[in-house]
């Protein structure tokens, strides 16, 4: 929250170029709350369809909520849930064929519900990803948000950012263009350790200048707007390592990064938060939280979105092999088993895998789905 709502007046005003110190918005303590972003409030229409059909629901039915969910979307949440009101199932509501903004970055600004539910546990984030990210992702664009959770998952046992990093990228294939932009941000950090702007240009000149990079952007080659997962999640990498532990700069350096300059900060600020631990986060992102206000659209205000989080967390460990017991002293503690990592194969945009079977809901799901095709409500 702290960081979409600091990043929040300079969106996608800054594009293809560094924003300038001067034009860094002052913090003002209202910023924390953010019950109107879309990178806040769609996830927790995944939290709702966990809470109320547990961790095995069907990626079926995951489509048929978020196709009743009524806040704005935009790009491939979108178009992803007009195809499901359509009557176009999951997963190929995301799928390229269906989607032309697959690669878009929706699933990754929206995928930390993940991370912060499976402590420890990334084969959980990444099947979550499969499930949920699939809604309106494909590719790179499902692998950001698996990327994002990942780094959640590894941040609550980890202070070290390249650790969890590296975490992160374990958990995509290897050779998707989305993990080489994350490889090469840690390689030109290392060459560059005290110079943001010169890895930034270095990021520029590969992934938004180079069309080879581009070969699924949704608004084509243009330079002047990139709203794809990978760039972007570059800019989220550069906030973790430039920012060197320190909130503040962690989010202006992932804001000054430009284009999606609201939900990259917020990333990098989660995964940092989970990191430091809430007793060492500085008091400003602590305070003036509004307890009251449901976000956009949604059935949880704060204190019942920590609820269902931690409810759900328990869930995810225990269906994972894990326990929860007490310890010597009477407090809970997470007996969190290691998973064994298993990543589908690789799937890019632009070479997509082939439609095959029905891509229908069938009539009884439809009239499950009762929003209208069209609406972007609010």
């Amino acid at each position: 929250m702290a960081g979409v709502g600091w990043g929040a007046p300079t969106e996608f005003k800054f594009n293809g170029i560094i924003i300038p110190e001067e034009k860094v918005p002052e913090w003002k303590p209202s910023m924390i709350n953010q019950q109107y972003q879309d990178d806040i409030y769609v996830e927790m229409t995944f939290l709702k369809t966990l809470e109320d059909h547990g961790l095995d629901v069907s990626i079926r039915q995951a489509g048929i909520d978020f196709a009743n969910s009524q806040y704005r979307l935009w790009h491939a949440n979108r178009y992803g849930r007009e195809n499901l009101r359509s009557g176009i199932a999951p997963p190929y509501s995301g799928h390229p064929e269906y989607n032309a903004h697959a690669d878009d970055i929706d699933y990754q600004i929206e995928a930390d519900y993940s991370g912060l539910i499976a402590p420890g546990m990334p084969q959980t984030v990444i099947d979550l990803g499969d499930k949920f990210g699939r809604l309106m992702n494909y590719g790179d664009g499902v692998y950001g948000g698996q990327f994002v959770g990942a780094m959640y998952a590894e941040a609550f046992f980890e202070i070290d950012i390249t650790k969890i990093i590296k975490a992160g990228l374990a958990c995509i294939p290897a050779e998707s263009q989305y993990a080489e932009a994350i490889r090469d941000v840690l390689n030109w950090h290392k060459e560059n350790p005290g110079d943001w702007q010169k890895t930034w240009q270095l990021i520029e000149d590969k992934y938004n200048l180079n069309h080879e990079y581009r070969k699924f952007s949704c608004n084509g080659t243009a330079t002047d707007f990139n709203i794809d997962a990978k760039l972007n999640g570059a800019y989220i990498v550069m906030g973790l390592l430039y920012g060197e532990g320190d909130m503040d700069n962690t989010i202006i350096v992932s804001m000054r990064c430009g284009m999606d300059s609201d939900c990259n900060p917020s990333n990098a600020a989660g995964i940092l938060a989970t990191s430091l631990g809430i007793e060492n986060l500085p008091e400003k992102y602590k305070t003036g939280i509004d307890n009251t206000t449901k976000f956009s659209f949604t059935a949880y205000d704060f204190p019942s979105l920590l609820k269902v989080c931690e409810a759900l967390s328990r869930d995810a460990v225990v269906k994972a092999g894990g326990r929860i017991e007490k310890n010597t002293e009477g407090i809970e503690e997470y007996v969190i088993p290691i998973q064994r990592l298993v990543l589908a194969p690789l799937e890019q945009c632009w070479e997509p895998s082939k439609i095959v079977g029905d891509v229908n809901f069938t009539p009884e799901e439809m009239e499950k789905i009762t929003v209208i095709q069209g609406e972007n409500t609010e």
